[in-house]
């Protein structure tokens, strides 16, 4: 069977959704996208999910991909690095990398939504259609039962194959999990804590009231929170709190009172660009947290979970997006080797990529607990001096944790989350033990001397040494 006459049914016409529509519909297949919300290019749906979101280079490649990459950098705000607020308004910035190309951006979720779709549907073989809301799923005959939004009415599409971008509520999955016709694993995983938008508005005359090129977070210990930039000069500010520890939490937050005290005993400069912030607080409600994995993906050559409906996750190391964009790339990439052949293209996709956001998923985590606790520690700050040190002067060497996930996007998330992980034990070890220091690390020392030079370089030795021994501790044990 040729492409042209295959038939793809895609459910769900978000950022994973409308990007794979806009693949395979380059590629000539037969599209079909159905999505339960209204057209987001008409409507304003935005109200309690992410305003924007963390883009970078795993996405990016995503977008050179389908050949958009120039339209959807003028969407971007750079941001080089973490901008530190502590309780007394005292601010550091802490940048992402050593290397000054490397930074991250601030994208909108609908402005990038929106170029997708507009993009998917220049192809006459792709039709999206909205407020259609997926019941069901019959993975065997390959058929998905639908509801239309206005008018209740039930209807049946069938296709050659249908893959499930529908997030984290997936019905595919939902399907998979209950009708029982397969061994199925499923865990859902929710943190103690939930997450609430609110806002810092313009200056009257629209500039941005704080500065603009970062990722601002107000860590404190067990709760956060975090500001991104928007075009309009706006920031999207995030609030992380548990539901029901601590002094302040959700829960016991039920009054303007409360709020505005919770805000100034805590987050006193932040309160001052917020004047917004009680009206925002009871406006936007309070979401929870938490980590989707499952196995399989597909059933036979019929049906594939691809993006959040696959693997789901807290959005702590900002590769969520990047994450589901990474899945089409992959998946494309499979096509070209067995294309026509669904059985195996899924098979293969699924044993290739899950292993990846496996590990997303638990950087993910231990970044929620990095951001609101371990940024503000002496010793991790140290961490962070020496790891920007190695990268600046040994840009081709050494990459940290960090970049190693976010910048290297030849690197599969599993052997970055390894190498990571073992670098920075092997940092923190040498730290506690006396072994190296960060006295001679000069701030913003442009001009790197021979000695200097040579100090880091004796430090990049020792660390790829103690490296490769916790590497190789660490397949003993099975880790790999």
């Amino acid at each position: 069977m040729s492409n042209k006459q295959q038939n793809i049914l895609i459910i769900g016409a978000g950022l994973c959704g409308s990007l794979l529509a806009l693949r395979l519909g380059q590629r000539g297949y037969n599209v079909n996208v159905y999505e339960m919300r209204p057209d987001l290019r008409r409507t304003d749906i935005s109200a309690g999910r992410s305003i924007n979101l963390a883009f970078s280079d795993r996405g990016n490649k995503a977008m050179k991909l389908v050949g958009i990459e120039d339209q959807v950098k003028d969407l971007c705000i750079p941001m080089n690095g973490r901008m530190l607020h502590d309780k007394e308004g005292n601010t550091f910035l802490s940048n992402y990398s050593g290397r000054d190309y490397e930074y991250i951006n601030s994208i909108s979720r609908q402005e990038l939504n929106s170029l997708l779709l507009d993009e998917a549907e220049k192809h006459e073989n792709v039709k999206i259609h909205f407020n259609k809301k997926c019941k069901s799923v019959n993975f065997e005959k390959t058929t998905a039962l639908f509801q239309d939004y206005h008018t209740k009415a039930e209807f049946i599409e069938d296709s050659d194959c249908i893959i499930a971008t529908d997030g984290a509520g997936s019905a595919l999955r939902k399907s998979y999990f209950l009708e029982k016709k397969f061994l199925f694993s499923f865990s859902q995983q929710w943190l103690s804590h939930g997450y609430k938008e609110l806002s810092i508005l313009p200056n009257a005359d629209g500039s941005y009231k704080t500065y603009k090129n970062a990722l601002h977070i107000w860590p404190r210990g067990d709760f956060m929170v975090i500001a991104l930039p928007n075009l309009d000069g706006s920031f999207t500010v995030t609030l992380f709190l548990s539901y029901d520890e601590g002094e302040y939490n959700f829960n016991n937050l039920t009054t303007p009172e409360i709020v505005t005290e919770f805000f100034k005993k805590e987050f006193p400069d932040a309160l001052e660009l917020m004047p917004n912030l009680v009206e925002d607080f009871f406006e936007n409600p309070t979401a929870p947290l938490g980590t989707v994995k499952c196995s399989p993906w597909h059933y036979k050559g019929n049906t594939l979970l691809m993006g959040d409906s696959a693997h789901a996750i807290v959005p702590f190391y900002g590769q969520g997006m990047n994450a589901s964009f990474e899945d089409v790339v992959e998946f494309d990439a499979i096509l070209d080797k067995h294309e026509g052949h669904w059985e195996t293209v899924f098979s293969e996709y699924d044993k290739v990529r899950k292993k990846d956001t496996d590990a997303i998923a638990d950087l993910a985590i231990d970044n929620f607990h990095e951001m609101k606790d371990h940024v503000g520690q002496a010793i991790f700050q140290e961490k962070r001096k020496i790891e920007m040190a190695l990268e600046k002067a040994f840009p081709e060497d050494y990459s940290s944790k960090y970049s190693l996930v976010t910048f290297n996007e030849d690197i599969g998330y599993r052997e970055a989350m390894l190498r990571g992980r073992a670098q920075d034990k092997a940092i923190l070890n040498m730290l506690a033990d006396g072994e190296v220091s960060t006295e001679f690390i000069l701030s913003g020392d442009e001009g790197l001397d021979m000695t200097y030079k040579e100090v880091l370089k004796d430090i990049l030795d020792k660390v790829k040494t103690e490296t490769e021994a916790i590497l190789e501790d660490d397949k003993i044990a099975g880790l790999h």
